[in-house]
């Protein structure tokens, strides 16, 4: 892996969805709420003071929601149980965005499909018992798995093979998969699928948190391209997939990829590189004294290539970036 800027232009994937309408959503639709399930993660809590300005929002999860907008209704509640249905009932809903996907690698096998996969087979009866025209997923382009196989760009239309080494990214990968058969079964509803790459900034998911290591270990001899996104711009993305007519699948994408080894650089952290028999023996140990929250799978993505096309979503949804790698890098310091 080199340094060079990508010069050659990605495969064009095949396109198997139609670009939205950009004309205004019907009155009557533009009135109703938005749902958005797991509202006070920190994506949730962007998305929701982004919507309400224009739409009115509506949420569900059963963490607090420190300080929330007045105009935002906020159910405290389990998403797999029976008031989540009163909700669906008692209101009309324009749109439901999931973003309620639990990401806690600690967590049981049985409390992740619990929470994942049964909550949102629920959701998606209650979308279609309700009439609900629009659904937005946020997955992962993690889903797609980083290999040494990998093409450069990795289109929509790939196998998803992330959960082939890491059990725990196999129920994001059935969420995905339930939200594809849903998009069939359903073509009344408006179903769309995001699937961005590494986010970065207040989250607390893997890729911010390994960042923000004091001394951030690589793997010697690995240097792979890699592509992250701002949280905002995935906030972006997501109010763009609830425009009318936009349905499939989309790769979401940030600025142009750039080596692991320079990314680091520019956190003005510390880089160590570590033998990969090493560093992940070494991880495994501290995992099991719960000393670090980085699974050992999560290895592979400092070590293979994982890059996704997103032509689709930049044609379609009209989907640009406008943070940079520099605001990027640095939101992850501000949480």
């Amino acid at each position: 892996m080199g340094d060079e800027e990508r010069e050659d232009e990605p495969p064009r994937p095949r396109l198997t969805t139609r670009p939205p309408r950009r004309a205004a959503p019907d009155e009557s639709t533009s009135e109703r709420p938005v749902l958005i399930t797991g509202i006070c993660g920190r994506l949730g809590r962007r998305l929701a003071r982004r919507l309400h300005r224009e739409r009115r929002v509506i949420g569900i999860d059963r963490r607090s929601f420190e300080d929330k907008p007045k105009d935002v209704v906020h159910y405290p509640i389990d998403i797999r149980r029976k008031k989540t249905q009163d909700v669906f009932r008692q209101e009309r809903l324009a749109a439901v965005v999931h973003l309620g996907i639990m990401h806690d690698p600690r967590a049981s096998a049985a409390e992740h499909h619990s929470w994942n996969v049964v909550g949102f087979q629920r959701l998606l009866e209650y979308c279609a018992q309700y009439d609900v025209p629009k659904l937005v997923v946020l997955s992962s382009a993690n889903v797609y798995g980083p290999r040494p196989d990998n093409p450069q760009f990795i289109g929509e239309d790939a196998p998803l093979l992330g959960g082939a080494a890491f059990s725990e990214i196999r129920d994001l990968i059935e969420v995905d998969m339930l939200a594809q058969s849903f998009f069939w079964k359903r073509p009344e509803t408006e179903t769309v699928i995001l699937r961005p790459a590494h986010i970065l900034g207040s989250v607390r998911n893997a890729p911010s948190n390994y960042l923000r290591l004091p001394v951030i270990p690589t793997l010697l001899g690995f240097d792979p391209m890699v592509q992250v996104i701002h949280q905002d711009d995935v906030v972006s993305a997501i109010v763009q997939a609830l425009m009318p007519g936009a349905r499939g699948i989309y790769n979401i994408a940030g600025p142009a990829p750039l080596p692991l080894s320079r990314l680091i650089e520019k956190t003005g952290r510390t880089r160590i590189a570590i033998p990969h028999a090493i560093a992940r023996s070494t991880i495994q140990r501290l995992w099991r004294m719960r000393f670090t929250s980085f699974p050992a799978p999560e290895l592979d993505h400092i070590r293979y290539v994982c890059m996704v096309d997103d032509r689709r979503a930049r044609e379609q949804l009209g989907h640009l970036p406008t943070h940079d790698i520099d605001e990027a890098v640095r939101a992850i310091d501000d949480f």
